[in-house]
């Protein structure tokens, strides 16, 4: 028999953390171990408890579940799920250390709760093999670029951003992320100059919160970020993030150059938007002419998408194991052959200009 997830769920709505515990009771694969109606309360108890998995609000009184996950992470890394409303608050509380999240249900469609639940279940598996990426630590360099099998020569530690008009103009880079991603993702871009050739990412994210990581990403990147809408065209200095729920993100061509298509489409692999879905359009239309990057997240999404890219004459990078939160998605493409070089989520950048200026 499985051993158990020892979960403990921290939420001051009375009514929605009853319902949390008494559907975590019913799951064979879980078991609610502790609870708190506030971080401060939380604060006592989880040292003794010591669960596997914190399911937590963002938002609640007394201490802020940001000024909770500092406090906390960095004495007992435990995984955090955040459970919250559609707010900003969720991804400083990411950057805080917390894996993933999950957006609380519209509690006035059976459907839509029952939904939830699935996925919260699916997440607390998930980020109870989760590496917790502690905010002290996360800056540190994890380590330089390491060749696969057939891979391409290890790049130089030192990098320019002058690349060329040809390069900024013509090439096109595609990143993939999961669990873990939404950091991860941001220690790539914000080290990347804004003369950059065009970028498009897919992670895994529901809709509403997108467009607020891509807000998020611009304020902060010296790259230009949006929510990618169809028809936006692919251009140096900017970054179209691929909009979470009902719609699959694929690049296309035509003379004026690439430009994506953002149209209703069926899960792939679980996921909408779905990196591989994004992959594979890349391959088919950008060839050579691309660069593919997969990074942290459970399952293989991506993967036989990042292969296409590589057998079809584009660069593919996978972020390292010792640096994801979850070495799942650039495990699998790395075993398949997808990825010509590895490298940690902190030199990646570094990796893909020095590419870059070899094109």
């Amino acid at each position: 028999m499985l051993k158990k997830i020892r979960v403990f769920v921290v939420d001051d709505s009375i009514f929605f953390r009853q319902m949390l515990i008494n559907d975590l009771k019913e799951r064979s694969n879980l078991e609610v171990v502790g609870f708190a109606a506030s971080a401060l309360e939380a604060r006592t108890k989880i040292p003794t408890i010591k669960p596997d998995v914190i399911t937590m609000d963002v938002e609640m009184p007394g201490l802020s579940g940001i000024d909770f996950l500092k406090e906390l992470l960095p004495k007992y890394p435990i995984p955090v799920i955040l459970v919250s409303s559609l707010n900003l608050s969720v991804f400083d509380a990411l950057a805080a250390g917390a894996v993933d999240f999950v957006q609380k249900p519209n509690m006035s469609k059976d459907y839509n709760v029952k939904s939830f639940f699935n996925v919260l279940n699916s997440k607390i598996y998930i980020a109870s093999r989760a590496k917790v990426n502690v905010k002290s630590q996360a800056g540190r360099p994890q380590g330089g670029a390491v060749a696969a099998p057939a891979g391409a020569a290890a790049p130089t530690a030192a990098f320019s951003s002058n690349l060329s008009q040809m390069i900024q103009n013509t090439m096109l880079i595609a990143i993939g992320a999961s669990t873990g991603g939404t950091e991860a993702t941001l220690e790539v871009l914000q080290r990347l100059p804004a003369d950059m050739p065009g970028i498009v990412v897919t992670q895994h994210m529901p809709e509403g919160f997108t467009k607020m990581y891509a807000e998020r990403l611009n304020r902060i990147c010296k790259l230009e970020v949006k929510e990618a809408q169809n028809g936006d065209r692919v251009r140096k200095g900017l970054v179209l993030i691929a909009p979470g729920g009902a719609l699959q993100m694929r690049v296309e061509k035509d003379l004026k150059g690439f430009y994506v298509s953002c149209q209703p489409g069926e899960k792939v692999n679980g996921h909408r938007p779905s990196v591989d879905v994004l992959f594979s359009s890349v391959a088919k239309k950008a060839g050579k002419s691309a660069v593919g990057i997969i990074m942290t997240g459970m399952g293989r999404d991506g993967a036989s998408g990042l292969l296409e890219m590589r057998k079809a004459g584009a660069f593919t990078i996978g972020q390292d194991k010792e640096s994801c939160v979850v070495y799942g998605m650039p495990m699998v493409a790395y075993d398949i052959g997808g990825v010509c070089v590895q490298a940690s989520c902190t030199n990646i950048s570094n990796v893909l200009l020095n590419q870059l200026r070899k094109m």
